[in-house]
């Protein structure tokens, strides 16, 4: 009987705690579950034959190794409340007589039980459930279904080894936590709580000045390189920042209502206040957990569903047309119409073969080249570094367009006077009246035009875009002609952009642009003076849903992953809250509070502390939001309006989730406080 001792004693302690474990075995099993799907996926043979896969495999195991390490943390930052419950249970063994090897034996028996249950629940749902996930990716990369179920037993055993390898720690630091505390220590564990802290003004106002950074940069950084290098490091300043801030700063602002009379001194406030006091350095910390992993998520999600859901407006963009041409010559002399005809008649053989007609005709030539702004001096070097080091928001592509093409583009009549041209700017504003080019004389008068035909090499680049149309091209660039870079390169380029539309299906889009491509390389063979480049947005999609899809899917299992976590959190802060506060409102009530007063003194603690990280969030999500824009210019995404709608809708549809969260979890601790104060209704 004696061998089954230990087993009975470990079983009956998760049993008798199951309010405890039963979210912890289920947030094991999640945890198991989610990282062998994100390994089924990543080592599976099914992205290979999809267009895209192998993107979309290097997220997978960006994902997996993301899961991993979160597991390893979170399952030690959650097995911390639930071990703290249970210390007083070792105590009372340690003092009917139990030595530090009884209990070894005892949480070696837990450990196990815990780990036999969830990794083979935890794989068992992961076998399930991984064919619905790759059949999900499937449609987002716009693949074919195979309902073919595979096994993989590489993906089973290193799943096993991970998780058993997280158990054996936690186990490892458990004994330590046991075998480091007297039996007396171990029995008062739950109601020593902590010793009242001091305000730490020093520890607030750093947190205050560390999110004060953060919050800085990400509103005054412009250019997306910069935002892209600095993205990390207030990534950091944030999480230490709010970390500071809730441990001391919230420990200050409870010494400062404490010290408000009218407002400390009703019965609400002086019991919730106090109670908050308490603990708030423990309290603190999971608050501030609660609140990164909102922020975490409500992040992600935005800037996933942004990129997924603007995707085809982002495809537009980039190619503006179905069928477009981006097609270089050597001078400006050469982009002529007796060269453009050649082509066009090629392209129209093409399409007029399928019996279609050409739509919506993007039709101009333009000379590029780069510069660095200043002071209304568009500074042209012939060396590209110097250029680039000065700072990359003031760094600009230019492009300088007939003012012929644009009046016929646009369908307007502008005249220009002498010394004058028209300027269109994407980006970034231009605030001078005039501008100077390189070394010359001329300084040109800027008539500003509020638009121009959507170009694709615009939207290809992360810097802002400069649009001069003028009378005459080929005076305008004359002086700059000369010019090279230090490898002998012309530092301007010749192109005639020619596009169109068409109206059939994606499949005889993609036939027909194949069919031109094989046109013009006949063209370029018979020795036709330019180079030809095609594009077709048919073509180019699957890249795109490569790319977006697979982080829209990355960013649902992340974020489902975050939402657990932070559910886990606050149902655990619930629980040992209302253990610490059971007995406190039972002595209230013994000294004449009435159960009405202490329903409104735990309505005011637990709404207070509860919302104080959905608040931040919403905070840190508005001063991260143009950091986000910034970051999102660079994969091709820049719909604002579309950015800001599902910022807002994921804010408040998170909200609503939290409160609901909360609301359930919160009915944890009034049936734990109401047992105590209610006579037992927990009503």
């Amino acid at each position: 009987m004696k061998i089954f001792l230990y087993p009975r004693l470990a079983w009956s302690g998760i049993r008798k705690n199951k309010e405890l474990y039963i979210p912890y075995l289920l947030t094991c099993i999640g945890m198991i579950m989610m990282y062998y799907i994100v390994s089924y996926l990543y080592t599976g043979t099914m992205l290979e034959t999809v267009y895209g896969g192998a993107v979309m495999t290097t997220m997978m195991g960006l994902g997996r190794f993301v899961i991993g390490a979160f597991s390893v943390i979170f399952l030690f930052y959650t097995h911390s409340f639930l071990i703290r419950r249970r210390k007083k249970e070792f105590g009372l063994y340690s003092i009917l007589g139990m030595n530090r090897g009884n209990l070894a034996r005892i949480l070696i028996w837990e450990n196990l039980m815990v780990a036999g249950i969830t990794l083979v629940t935890g794989i068992l749902l992961g076998l399930l459930f991984s064919k619905l996930a790759e059949l999900l990716m499937n449609y987002i990369l716009l693949g074919k279904a195979d309902y073919a179920l595979r096994v993989n037993l590489q993906d089973i055993w290193q799943t096993l080894i991970l998780y058993l390898v997280i158990f054996f720690l936690i186990l490892l630091v458990t004994l330590w936590q046991i075998k480091a505390a007297d039996p007396i220590q171990l029995l008062r564990s739950e109601t020593e709580g902590e010793q009242p802290p001091k305000a730490n003004w020093v520890l607030a106002l750093a947190g205050l000045i560390l999110l004060g950074a953060a919050y800085y940069m990400a509103v005054t950084i412009e250019d997306p390189i910069s935002a892209l290098l600095l993205f990390f490091v207030a990534v950091i300043l944030v999480i230490i920042g709010t970390y500071l801030l809730f441990i001391a700063g919230s420990v200050t602002l409870c010494r400062l209502l404490q010290k408000n009379k009218r407002y400390y001194y009703r019965t609400n406030h002086f019991v919730s206040v106090s109670s908050m006091v308490y603990r708030m350095k423990r309290n603190g910390a999971g608050l501030a957990s609660i609140c990164i992993l909102c922020t975490m998520v409500l992040v992600i999600l935005t800037s996933t569903v942004c990129l997924y859901g603007g995707l085809e407006g982002t495809l537009r963009s980039r190619y503006p047309r179905n069928i477009t041409t981006d097609n270089r010559a050597g001078s400006w002399q050469l982009l002529k119409e007796e060269n453009f005809t050649p082509a066009r008649d090629a392209m129209e053989q093409v399409i007029a073969a399928h019996n279609l007609k050409t739509e919506n005709i993007l039709d101009y030539s333009a000379t590029l080249f780069a510069g660095y702004l200043h002071d209304g001096v568009m500074k042209l070097d012939t060396d590209t570094a110097p250029l680039f080091a000065e700072g990359y928001n003031d760094v600009w592509q230019v492009f300088v367009v007939p003012l012929a093409d644009y009046n016929r583009l646009m369908g307007a009549q502008e005249v220009l006077e002498p010394g004058e041209l028209l300027m269109y700017t994407s980006k970034a504003g231009f605030k001078q009246d005039s501008i100077k080019i390189g070394e010359g004389e001329q300084v040109w008068q800027v008539r500003k035009v509020q638009g121009f035909v959507d170009n694709g090499v615009d939207s290809m680049q992360i810097i802002p875009s400069m649009f001069l149309f003028v009378e005459d091209v080929e005076s305008f660039i004359q002086p700059m002609t000369a010019l090279a870079d230090s490898y002998g390169n012309s530092l301007l380029s010749y192109h005639w952009i020619y596009g169109f539309d068409l109206d059939c299906t994606q499949e005889e889009q993609s036939t027909i642009y194949y069919e031109i491509c094989g046109a013009l390389s006949a063209l370029e063979a018979q020795g036709i003076p330019i180079s030809f480049s095609e594009e077709s947005v048919a073509v180019q999609r699957y890249s795109f849903y490569q790319l977006y899809g697979g982080l829209f899917f990355l960013g649902i299992m992340l974020g489902l992953v975050f939402v657990v976590a932070t559910t886990l959190i606050m149902y655990y802060k619930q629980i040992s809250e209302g253990y610490e506060d059971q007995g406190r409102f039972e002595i209230l009530q013994k000294v004449g509070m009435t159960g009405r007063e202490i329903r409104k003194s735990i309505n005011s603690q637990v709404v207070t502390v509860f919302f104080l990280p959905l608040a931040v969030a919403g905070i840190h999500l508005a001063f991260a939001f143009p950091f986000l824009y910034r970051l999102l210019l660079m994969m091709g995404f820049s719909n604002l309006k579309l950015l800001v709608q599902v910022a807002v809708a994921a804010y408040l549809l998170f909200g609503v989730g939290y409160v609901l969260v909360y609301r359930i979890t919160s009915k944890a601790y009034y049936h734990l406080v109401g047992s105590a104060s209610y006579g037992g209704s927990g009503k």
